[in-house]
């Protein structure tokens, strides 16, 4: 199994930044597939950006030159820098990691963009 903790939402105004983090409970150099997704208001989950085995990485349209997922093996820790947010970036930020043939999910950290 892997728990999953994220970290680092807020409210922020638009143009800002923030950095999410997820704290996953092993070491995330076996975990196949790590990655962000979110839910914005009456909206369905959708994927934000993943990271796997080897580092390749893959991103939403949306958050293209935007938004840069990364890992530290180290802190078993994959962290979703956000920049130039857009009030349409509001959302419950999920990590997820897909482990031995399960997904897995955090439970959320709220990411508000207003002014």
């Amino acid at each position: 199994q892997v728990q999953l903790v994220e970290s680092g939402g807020g409210l922020v105004q638009p143009g800002g930044s923030l950095r999410l983090s997820c704290a996953a409970s092993r070491s995330i150099f076996i975990i196949n597939t790590m990655g962000w997704y979110r839910q914005g208001p009456g909206k369905q989950r959708e994927l934000v950006a993943d990271m796997r085995s080897g580092d390749t990485t893959n991103y939403a349209d949306s958050v293209k030159g935007r938004f840069t997922i990364s890992r530290d093996n180290a802190k078993n820790t994959v962290y979703l820098q956000m920049n130039s947010l857009k009030p349409e970036d509001t959302a419950l930020y999920y990590c997820n990691a897909g482990f031995m043939g399960m997904n897995y999910w955090g439970q959320g950290t709220q990411v508000t963009v207003s002014s």
